[in-house]
């Protein structure tokens, strides 16, 4: 190993090492991202909300749904019953950043409070099926601080304001049927406040949306008594729990077989390392010699002896009826190939046919084909003078344009 390469290594080396104490020393960034995943630690991760769902739905059972909510209730359907219902009850629960629930999956939801059970939906999102199936609208509005006051709207279940500092979201709803919705909870301030928590009839049961899902994040639930506001707004709630987490992150995941690596920071780190280092590998190791790039003598194209040994065989046995049939062979496989004829009757029809194609004289063409029909009918052998007639007859139909001129 020379003094160069060591140099080299050296370098490699104390830049690894520098990197990993960089990594190590610094101060880990806040993630502020909005994945509202139950496992994610996260200011916006729902990690907190997951852990405390046991005293948040107290005497209720929480069904953690990981399928949509059509695969989940409709085979819980019973068709079989006098009065057709679902075999569970109780209030489907959601809460994410925006609505990622599918069409089916929203019809199910609202087949399912149809039949007296109710649908909590917390989001700064709602689909136009949703909204024309429940006659609502909601809209937004630029807010002037980061900070919103949010509070419900009956007193007696909950008298206090609450702040939401970060992360707030700026929907509310601006149209509702006031004859059968109920206006549960507000937001903003006294002068200018707008709806944010709604309660909708369906059928036989009720759906209720709210437009803060932030209030359920690991940040607010930990802020202040946060957590009262969220409680009282699932009070609301009734029975088993299913609670809707396929998508809910809104993450798209990808199907990269390097996914875990670039997931994982240190991975990360030490695969971009490595292809740092390959890159100078290969940059200073270019410089190595070339070695001798041996000369390879070309193939010999021997097809033109082998058609001598070939044409000098068939010369020395004198089998004329054999280079007769080999010729007719050749001959009706061309004109299949290259002129898409029926060459099983060698008629006047097929003369026309040939003479069209190749543009040739039909006494020529004639003339091959009559040669050809006689060799068939034949039954003597043939002789060197019917060989040459029938080359010579084939050869004025597949002749160039220039050498039928100057012949």
């Amino acid at each position: 190993m020379n003094r160069t390469i060591k140099i080299y290594i050296v370098f490699l080396v104390l830049l690894l090492v520098g990197i990993i104490y960089v990594d190590a020393t610094r101060p880990k960034p806040i993630n502020w991202t909005p994945t509202f995943d139950i496992n994610d630690k996260i200011p916006f991760g729902l990690y907190v909300f997951n852990q405390e769902s046991k005293e948040i739905f107290k005497n209720q059972k929480v069904n953690r749904i990981r399928e949509t909510a059509y695969e989940y209730f409709e085979p819980k359907y019973n068709y079989d019953s006098l009065v057709n219902t679902y075999d569970v009850k109780g209030t489907v629960l959601s809460v994410s950043k925006e609505y990622l629930i599918d069409d089916e999956s929203t019809q199910e939801i609202l087949y399912f409070a149809d039949h007296g059970n109710k649908v909590f939906i917390s989001s700064s999102s709602f689909p136009q099926k949703l909204m024309d199936s429940l006659k609502f609208e909601y809209s937004s509005k630029f807010l002037n601080s980061d900070t919103i006051s949010t509070w419900l709207a009956n007193p007696k279940l909950n008298p206090k304001k609450y702040n939401i500092a970060i992360g707030a979201s700026n929907s509310y709803f601006n149209k509702i049927d006031t004859l059968t919705t109920t206006v549960l909870g507000y937001q903003g301030y006294k002068k200018d406040k707008q709806v944010n928590f709604i309660k909708i009839p369906y059928g036989s049961g009720e759906i209720f949306l709210h437009t803060q899902p932030n209030v359920f994040t690991n940040y607010h639930l930990l802020k202040n008594k946060n957590a009262d506001y969220a409680t009282s707004l699932l009070g609301y709630t009734d029975g088993d729990i299913f609670w809707l987490l396929k998508n809910q992150s809104g993450e798209v995941i990808s199907n990269s077989q390097m996914r875990y690596i670039l997931s994982q920071p240190a991975l990360k780190a030490a695969w971009y390392i490595l292809l740092f280092g390959l890159v100078i590998f290969a940059i200073f190791n270019a410089k190595r010699k070339q070695r001798i790039v041996p000369i390879i003598k070309p193939l010999e194209n021997t097809t033109v002896d082998f058609t001598k040994t070939i044409g000098n065989l068939y010369f020395q046995e004198g089998n004329h009826d054999n280079i007769i049939e080999k010729k007719i062979i050749y001959f009706l496989e061309k004109v299949r190939n290259e002129y898409l004829l029926d060459t099983n009757v060698l008629d006047e029809n097929f003369e026309k046919k040939l003479q069209q194609k190749t543009g040739k004289k039909i006494e020529d063409i004639h003339r091959a084909i009559y040669l050809i029909n006689q060799y068939k009918k034949s039954y003597h052998q043939s002789i060197e003078a019917d060989l040459i007639a029938l080359n010579t007859a084939i050869e004025k139909i597949f002749a160039k344009e220039n050498d039928t001129k100057e012949s």
